[in-house]
């Protein structure tokens, strides 16, 4: 098969250095699994075995163990002694090239491994790997001897359940997931980050702030709370704000639309078992699971004219998707969701010009949310694609002369790319160090073409062309980002995003009238603020609001404060301000200055 022409680009970024480094550490992991294969093989006799890759924080390896045998956590520790044992007898990894029938007869004992070597070609080079005795059917590479491998720098961390081959109608096997590093002090860092991140779990703050409920009766969808519906409503309402700034118009399609239109698209033939399917008077519909065929329905109801492109349509799209259960995550990962989505309809000569200026845009929201480190990732045409590999060539390299007018350097992702066009993926990095993708741009070529929805505009010449449609979001899923959000700011939100930006408590009941004056004042400054009048001692509910709420701004008045026309202004505990006296007018120029200027803090 031909690939994609990008895939024949590699250009090298700031993180170029970073990149050999992990693969080193990912020919560490790998190796690190196949000591942990024999170590169960060794205390765990007759047990069968599947595959082992290196992923992202150490590997996993999934295990047939015999019936009577149950493994689980407590099980950890005797392996974790028989790994080390392993490792201290300093043991070289020997690879050898095999015949498929050598290697059906040397794993003959081994179910999964000889499924494996059955779907490979006749001709295939099959290559093992020894250690300590230990045979395993891989492709590699692995490190020369176990003693490059850090008898402190691993962990075995958990047990799941996985479908050999990701199919649920064969067996479940047991997956044993460790993590593992190059060092002790990388492992020690890193299981200090999962602790922390634990705290800071968008689930468990979701609940002690009241902002959502998920139910298990209704799986992934979010009841939103009026706590976390103000931040939600908050989000929305700046990136309106935003798009319409940035030469947007907003548009609603609609919900459910025919199958007609999504086999037209293309989603019909492509994404239709993640999609929600209903039927009314003999027709079926979907419920729509992104909103991009909608927005060329739009362009199409009326003839254009180059003079009115580029056209920046912006959505903020409820969609569905049938997402399996097991993949849900909290409000992360859910099917129903709303995404800051838009489509810039152009020509192929305004591509990079527009996704430049998306660029900029991008940058600047996420610097107003307090990430300002980005990876940019360049997805290429995967397998499973429409359109000739000529239109492909054509996308990829408009994308590719868009980054280099943005001034972004990517790392390429071969394959990854949507069914119908290349994309840059814009992931940026929370406070643990955490990776999350986030923004989007896509270069579609496909769906607006004559073999799909057909939208055309009148060009100079007086003839009919097809635009270019590029698909776009910032936030993504807004449910994502605010969980990631959540999770960044340890529900601690700066003082634009808080639910509750200001708490009034008065010192006694005798100073209830004056907490209700500066609480109505605040509110018509359009402060979210909330009064506490409740008969329980003032230190309690300062706790409370704290602790709760992590409101940035608590008020506390009293006589002084009456007759001075203050306000005693305790700041929120981790910012380590001092408490102090402001006259009420002054704090209220505060608080708009942080709001008005997305300060990151209170």
């Amino acid at each position: 098969m031909q690939k994609s022409i990008i895939n024949k680009i590699y250009i090298i970024g700031k993180r170029g250095t970073t990149m050999a480094l992990d693969e080193n550490l990912q020919t560490i992991r790998h190796s690190c699994a196949h000591v942990m294969a024999e170590a169960i093989l060794r205390l765990y006799p007759g047990t069968k075995i599947a595959i082992g890759p290196a992923i992202d924080n150490g590997f996993y390896y999934d295990f047939d163990f015999p019936k009577d045998t149950k493994f689980t956590e407590t099980d950890f520790p005797a392996v974790e002694k028989e790994m080390r044992k392993i490792l201290s007898g300093n043991h070289d990894f020997i690879r050898k090239e095999v015949s498929k029938e050598e290697a059906l007869k040397l794993f003959k004992d081994q179910d999964y491994k000889i499924e494996l070597i059955n779907d490979l070609p006749a001709d295939a080079v099959i290559s093992t790997y020894e250690q300590d005795g230990y045979l395993d059917l891989c492709k590699g590479p692995h490190v020369a001897n176990t003693k490059e491998i850090n008898a402190q720098a691993f962990k075995l961390d958990k047990i799941a359940g996985a479908y050999w081959r990701g199919d649920s109608a064969r067996p479940m096997l047991t997956r044993v997931y460790a993590l593992c590093f190059a060092k002790p002090n990388d492992l020690k860092d890193y299981l200090a980050m999962i602790a922390e991140a634990e705290k800071r779990d968008h689930r468990k703050l979701g609940v002690e702030m009241d902002l959502f409920h998920l139910d298990p009766e209704d799986p992934g969808q979010i009841f939103w709370h009026p706590n976390g519906w103000t931040i939600y409503t908050t989000i929305q309402d700046y990136m309106r704000k935003m798009v319409r700034l940035d030469g947007y118009k907003e548009v609603n399609t609609p919900a459910i639309m025919p199958r007609s239109l999504w086999e037209r698209s293309g989603h019909w033939g492509h994404y239709q078992q993640n999609m929600f399917i209903t039927e009314s008077e003999k027709r079926l519909f979907a419920i729509k699971p992104m909103n991009c065929p909608g927005a060329l329905e739009i362009f199409k109801s009326r003839q254009r004219s180059y003079k009115d492109l580029p056209l920046r349509l912006a959505e903020f799209g409820h969609d569905v998707r049938n997402e399996p259960s097991g993949t849900l995550h909290g409000i992360m990962r859910v099917r129903g969701f709303v995404q800051d989505d838009a489509h810039i309809i152009c020509t192929e000569e305004q591509v990079a010009s527009e996704v430049a200026k998306f660029c900029k845009l991008l940058k600047r929201v996420y610097h107003d949310f307090g990430f300002d480190d980005l990876v940019v990732k360049f997805s290429t045409m995967p397998e499973d694609h429409v359109g000739d590999l000529a239109t492909w060539e054509r996308a990829e390299k408009a994308l590719a002369d868009a980054c280099h007018e943005a001034g972004l350097n990517y790392e390429i992702q071969p394959g990854e790319g949507a069914f119908y066009g290349p994309k840059l993926e814009f992931k940026l990095f929370d406070c643990l160090g955490r990776e999350w993708q986030c923004g989007t741009i896509q270069a579609d070529f496909q769906l607006p073409s004559a073999e799909r929805l057909d939208a055309t505009y009148i060009g100079s010449d007086n003839q009919k062309h097809h635009p270019v449609m590029l698909h776009r979001a910032i936030l993504g899923s807004i449910e994502r980002f605010l969980g990631i959000l959540i999770e960044n700011f340890a529900g601690a939100f700066p003082t634009w995003l808080a639910f509750e930006q200001v708490a009034v408590v008065p010192v006694s009941s005798e100073f209830d009238d004056y907490a209700r004056e500066i609480n109505d004042l605040l509110t018509a400054h359009d402060i979210r603020s909330n009064c506490y009048l409740e008969d329980s001692n003032m230190k309690a509910k300062i706790k409370q609001i704290s602790m709760e709420h992590r409101t940035p701004y608590i008020l506390v008045v009293g006589q002084k404060e009456k007759d001075e026309k203050s306000v005693c202004v305790r700041y929120r505990f981790s910012s380590g301000k001092q408490q102090e006296t402001m006259k009420i007018d002054d704090f209220i120029k505060y608080v708009e200055d942080k709001v008005n200027s997305h300060f990151i803090g209170i």
